[in-house]
């Protein structure tokens, strides 16, 4: 028998190896992708935007630049209120929206960013990742032909920026103020005169004083678009948005020519971003409240009757839609059940603590 020396062997081996390993079966059989994603935000707002520039680089760098995803700022393709139309509509494969921009079409689109006196971020990541909020979420995006998936919580938002103090509930009659979502109608009910705006218009409507006040989202973002050089008084808590939940919305066609393994690229990356969000607020908004104070922000809470007023309509609100909206009510007796249990954990550990540790630090501070 003819024997090959062992040393022939070995450097044969390694002659092959780098040829197998340069190209894997994956990579030899993926394909060429390439979406374009519109944000409902300015390049400005850069926690925002970013949520879609850091899933694009996150799902090109493990396919290994097979899946590209191109994105676009609001206005740039399309307006920012029109995300969810244009990837309905197949123009774009892919957008990143709070879906409660979209209540005008179906008010049931804001369980799935914020509701007023809803859960907050913690809350509302666990009623959807594990309390059935996604599967109600799906059902409702696939009459839109959208496939959605959650991708960043802002957490607590703020109130607002208003010209003049709000000291009670008269003091919101004609109050012409920008506010999203479903808070819009409450506040029409306690009397204000609410609009909605994309952000890049929010600056401007304030300063020519077609509006009085404007909400958009907390410290970090309001000091990005420059609120307190118009209005001074700075109100807490934005009681509408506990926790205002985003989305990346694909066309539904366009999600199912996807292989599996870019779904799973692309689910990774968003999951991802949706843990981040919330933490780079959480470590930016201090840094932009006290700056904004020292340059002479009013720092305002909302006197207890308008919360209390507010309350009130909200609940009337619900109950009233879901009577005309089978879905609305269906959607609400799911999420006010996982509301009313959250609730009553948070008092027990979170509040509790939170309620002793935060004005105790504060107390030792003066």
């Amino acid at each position: 028998m003819h024997r090959r020396p062992l040393g022939r062997l070995f450097l044969g081996a390694a002659a092959a190896a780098p040829a197998a390993l340069a190209a894997p079966a994956l990579a030899q059989s993926a394909p060429e992708v390439r979406w374009r994603l519109t944000s409902s935000f300015p390049r400005t707002l850069d926690v925002l935007f970013g949520v879609s520039e850091n899933i694009a680089k996150r799902v090109a760098a493990v396919t290994d630049g097979k899946f590209q995803i191109r994105v676009f700022p609001a206005g740039e393709v399309v307006p920012g209120l029109q995300v969810l139309d244009a990837v309905q509509a197949g123009t774009l494969e892919a957008g990143h929206a709070p879906v409660y921009y979209y209540t005008g079409k179906d008010p049931s689109f804001a369980f799935f960013t914020a509701l007023p006196f809803g859960l907050n971020a913690r809350q509302n990541n666990a009623w959807l990742l594990h309390g059935g909020g996604n599967e109600l979420a799906a059902e409702l995006l696939r009459d839109y032909n959208i496939h959605g998936i959650p991708a960043g919580d802002t957490g607590a938002q703020m109130g607002g920026w208003f010209r003049n103090e709000i000291k009670g509930l008269d003091d919101l009659k004609g109050l012409k103020f920008r506010v999203a979502g479903l808070a819009g109608e409450i506040f029409s009910r306690l009397g204000a005169v609410p609009t909605q705006l994309a952000a890049s218009d929010i600056y401007p409507a304030l300063e020519r004083g077609t509006l009085d006040a404007v909400e958009f989202v907390g410290p970090h973002d309001d000091e990005k678009l420059q609120l307190f050089r118009v209005a001074r008084y700075y109100y807490a808590p934005g009681f509408w948005e506990p926790g205002a939940h985003t989305h990346i919305l694909v066309n539904q066609r366009a999600w199912e020519a996807l292989p599996a393994p870019y779904k799973a690229a692309l689910e990774t990356a968003c999951g991802e971003q949706n843990a981040d969000m919330l933490a780079r607020y959480d470590h930016l908004n201090p840094q932009a409240l006290r700056r904004m104070i020292a340059a002479g922000a009013q720092l305002r809470f909302w006197p207890r009757e308008v919360m209390q007023a507010a309350w009130r309509e909200a609940h009337a609100l619900y109950e009233e839609m879901s009577a005309k909206n089978p879905r609305f009510g269906k959607i609400w007796a799911s999420y006010k059940a996982y509301r009313d249990e959250e609730y009553q954990w948070f008092r027990v550990a979170e509040s509790s603590f939170d309620n002793f540790a935060f004005p105790e630090a504060a107390r030792q501070q003066r």
